[in-house]
């Protein structure tokens, strides 16, 4: 899901402009052909796939073809697509469910009026995508972060356990740096976002309840100070992208990550010795950042019934069950907590807890897209690389009123 710089696309940039056109006639006779666009082009992907497969297997009359690129070829591609009518049936438009109202501005996504119950949906992902009481997306998928611990660094340095106090956690992560191991791997760009985490531990935030720039108070400036002064000790690395970091702890050189359900396989697969822990305790409480991926329907779809016979579908119990099983990501459904075979699924389990507690990332914010790649990212690379936490707050701040049109300062 969240790899802008994963695996190749499948299908050529030609192919993914004129494929799957939602304008196309429908057939004559035969099933109802959809296409689904996906970024799912991560270790995740094969339980997408399957899922697909299980849904073209138990439906004679719609069969979907799932076509695999990267994020920002669909970035690139989608918008004009739905915009002039041409285009998949389906899409996931980005990892970002803030892009919901990007769409509807041009009028491209189709209201889902006949998904199911959505009551039994994560109550994060219906709100995110729900404008103006009128529903346009459902959950792709739901995630936690969690933290990934390397059981046999632990136990080299002589820790007992994962961390569950901020002060734990810091101080853990530099008594597990040295000889070419880091204590914290984090990744500050082409990522889902960790540094929101560090600051939500701190009694921080971005952006307050009035669309106001949160980075310059006393907590947000003390906190990521704190976390700063922890990457010039060495015990995490400067301005790694989501892949590196990842690359960095299966190679065994990171004692500790924030990351989510998708890198448990390939964690597996490298032969990393790993557990699962909550992220440690912060001063208002547990908290972690929770992440949804939007699946909508064109609006000019010329199935859409079919299109959102598949939507209720893949939300179903069956499908989240065999997905969650296959991927380690919790069910997008609220009914499936006591479900046995999940709850004896380690890794669906651990990520499943923490769902509770986390926040999505400036979810409803006005332009929370632009504030992440204009003023957010930038700060924290800035900040981690010797600039002064205070003043890059200061100037930060600047940048996302201007955005939010913040009138509160």
């Amino acid at each position: 899901m969240r790899r802008i710089t994963s695996a190749v696309a499948v299908a050529s940039v030609a192919a993914i402009a004129l494929a799957g056109c939602s304008t196309a006639a429908p057939e004559a006779d035969g099933p109802v052909e959809l296409t689904l666009w996906t970024g799912f082009t991560g270790g995740d992907r094969e339980a997408y796939e399957d899922l697909i497969a299980t849904f073209n297997e138990t439906h004679d009359d719609i069969q979907v073809t799932m076509e695999v690129q990267p994020w920002d070829t669909i970035a690139q591609k989608l918008p004009s697509a739905w915009a002039t009518g041409q285009g998949p049936d389906l899409a996931t438009p980005s990892f970002d469910p803030n892009v919901v109202n990007k769409y509807l501005d041009t009028n491209s996504l189709l209201e889902l009026d006949d998904v199911g119950d959505t009551s039994l949906l994560a109550p994060a992902a219906i709100e995110a995508f729900t404008v103006d009481d009128a529903l346009y997306a459902v959950p792709a998928n739901v995630a936690t972060l969690q933290l990934y611990y390397n059981k046999t660094l632990f136990a080299a340095a002589g820790v007992d356990q994962p961390p569950t106090t901020v002060e734990d956690f810091k101080a853990d992560a530099e008594a597990l740096s040295g000889d070419g191991v880091v204590g914290l791997s984090l990744a500050d760009h082409e990522t889902i976002q960790m540094w929101p985490i560090l600051q939500w531990l701190e009694g921080g935030d971005i952006v307050d309840a009035d669309g106001c720039s949160a980075l310059s108070s006393p907590e947000n400036v003390k906190g990521l100070q704190s976390w700063v002064d922890l990457v010039e000790a060495g015990a995490a690395p400067v301005g790694l992208t989501g892949a590196e970091s990842d690359s960095l702890f299966s190679a065994g050189k990171a004692a500790m990550q924030l990351n989510g359900p998708w890198a448990a396989a390939g964690y597996e697969e490298a032969g990393i010795e790993f557990g699962v822990a909550p992220v440690p305790e912060g001063v208002d409480g547990p908290v972690t950042l929770g992440s949804t991926v939007p699946m909508a329907a064109s609006a000019k779809t010329q199935h859409p019934a079919e299109a959102q016979e598949f939507l209720e579908w893949w939300t179903g119990q069956d499908a989240q069950r065999q997905f969650a099983l296959a991927s380690g990501f919790p069910p997008v459904r609220t009914d499936l907590a006591d479900d046995p075979e999940l709850a004896a699924n380690e890794i669906v389990a651990a990520f499943a807890a923490a769902l509770p507690t986390a926040r999505l990332y400036l979810v409803g914010v006005e332009g929370a897209t632009q504030i992440d790649s204009e003023a957010y990212v930038p700060f924290i690379g800035e900040i981690t690389r010797g600039g002064d936490v205070e003043e890059a707050a200061d100037a930060a701040s600047a940048k996302i009123d201007a955005i939010t049109g913040c009138s509160g300062k």
